[in-house]
C-alpha cells in the first residue's frame, strides 16, 4: 500500500513501473473511474474488485508484463497466422 496526496500522485505511482498487467481500483466516484481507465498503464483496470479473468473477455499486460492478449475473440486472432494474396492483373 502507498499513501498517496491526490488522484495525479496515485496514478504516477501506479505507472511508475516497468509492469502493467492489471491494475485494481477501489472508488465509487465516476470521474475517477474515468480517469483511471484513461491514464494507468496496464492491460486490464479492474474496480472494487480483485483482477479477474474471464473467457469472455480479453486478458492480457502492457509494458514487461507481455504482448498481446488470450482469450475472448481478441485473443483467438493472437494464435492466427494471417496470409495475404494478391493477383495482379
Amino acid at each position: 500500500l502507498y499513501r498517496v496526496a491526490d488522484l495525479d500522485e496515485a496514478v504516477a505511482v501506479a505507472n511508475d513501473t516497468p509492469f502493467g498487467l492489471s491494475s485494481n481500483v477501489w472508488t465509487r466516484d465516476e470521474a475517477e473511474v474515468d480517469r483511471f481507465v484513461r491514464d494507468l498503464e496496464a492491460g486490464g483496470v479492474f474496480f472494487n474488485g480483485m483482477t479477474a479473468s474471464n473467457p469472455a473477455f480479453p486478458f492480457g499486460g502492457v509494458k514487461r508484463s507481455g504482448y498481446g492478449r488470450e482469450l475472448s475473440g481478441h485473443g483467438i486472432r493472437e494464435f492466427c497466422n494471417i496470409t495475404t494474396v494478391w493477383h495482379g492483373a
